[in-house]
C-alpha cells in the first residue's frame, strides 16, 4: 500500500503542476454555478407565478430539492462524462508515449499497486471537485429550507458516479498509448453506460431489467432522490472493481510481453 500512495502522490503532483487540474475544476464549477443559477432563477419565477395566482396549495408542493438540487446533480453528472476522460487519458497513455512505462513496470512494485496509485490520484481530484461543488447546497441551507439528508445522498451518489467514471477511464488509458484515443474510448464507454437502458423504456421482461441494472443513471437517480440502497452501492463498487481488475490485467499483460 505504501508504494501505491507514493505513486498516487506523484500523480497528484503531476495533475497540479500541469494546468489540467485547474482547467477541469474551473470548467466543472463554472458550469455547475451556471446550472445552479438558472435552476434557482426558474424556481423563483415559478414561486412568484404561484404567488400572483394566489395558489397556496401549489406553493406547498414546491420543493428545492426536486426543482434545483436533483436537476443540478444530473447536469453535473453529464459534465463529468465529458471531463473525466480528460483527467484519466494521460494516466497510462502518457507513460507509454514518454517512454517511462517500461521503467514503471520494471520497478519493484506490483501492477496492482501501480493501478491503485493512479486510481487514488484521479479519485482524489474527483472528490475535491465534488466537495467544492457542495457550495451550491450550502447556499440553499443558508438562505432556504432544503432537505439536507436528500442533498447529502445525492452528492454521495455523484461521488460514487465520478469514481466509477475514473475506473473506466483508467482502463481505456491502459490499452493505448494515444491520449486522444484513450479519451474518446472512455467517453464512448461512459456514454454507453449512460444510455444502455434506453431500449428498456419500450419493453419489459428480464432483458429490460438487466439493461436497467447496468445503467449508471438508474442507480444514480435513486440516490439523488434520497434513497441510499445497498443494491446501488454494490453496483458502483462492482463497476469500480471490474474496471480496475481489467486495468490491472491490461498492465500485467504488457509486463510479461
Amino acid at each position: 500500500m505504501r508504494n501505491a500512495l507514493v505513486i498516487a502522490g506523484r500523480e497528484i503532483a503531476a495533475y497540479f503542476v500541469q494546468p489540467i487540474a485547474y482547467v477541469v475544476m474551473t470548467v466543472f464549477l463554472l458550469l455547475g454555478g451556471w446550472f445552479f443559477f438558472a435552476l434557482l432563477r426558474r424556481f423563483d419565477l415559478v414561486q412568484q407565478m404561484y404567488l400572483a395566482m394566489q395558489n397556496p396549495a401549489a406553493l406547498q408542493r414546491m420543493n428545492l430539492n426536486q426543482m434545483v438540487i436533483e436537476p443540478l446533480l444530473h447536469n453535473m453528472a453529464i459534465v463529468l462524462v465529458i471531463l473525466v476522460p480528460a483527467i484519466t487519458m494521460r494516466s497510462f497513455a502518457e507513460e507509454k508515449r514518454a517512454g517511462t512505462y517500461e521503467l514503471l513496470l520494471t520497478a519493484p512494485v506490483r501492477t496492482g499497486e501501480v493501478v491503485a496509485g493512479k486510481f487514488i490520484a484521479a479519485a482524489v481530484l474527483i472528490l475535491v471537485m465534488v466537495a467544492l461543488a457542495s457550495i451550491f447546497p450550502l447556499i440553499l441551507v443558508l438562505f432556504g429550507n432544503p432537505e439536507i439528508g436528500v442533498m447529502a445522498s445525492g452528492y454521495l451518489g455523484l461521488a460514487f458516479l465520478g469514481l466509477a467514471f475514473v475506473a473506466v477511464g483508467l482502463f481505456t488509458s491502459s490499452v493505448t498509448q494515444n491520449q486522444i484515443i484513450a479519451a474518446i474510448s472512455c467517453f464512448g464507454a461512459l456514454l454507453l453506460l449512460y444510455v444502455i437502458s434506453w431500449p428498456a423504456e419500450t419493453g419489459g421482461g428480464s432483458f429490460s431489467q438487466l439493461l436497467r441494472y447496468l445503467s449508471l443513471p438508474e442507480h444514480f437517480a435513486t440516490m439523488v432522490r434520497g434513497l441510499i440502497s445497498t443494491k446501488d452501492i454494490i453496483y458502483f463498487l462492482s463497476v469500480i472493481a471490474v474496471a480496475l481488475f481489467l486495468t490491472q490485467r491490461s498492465v500485467e499483460s504488457v509486463r510479461w510481453r
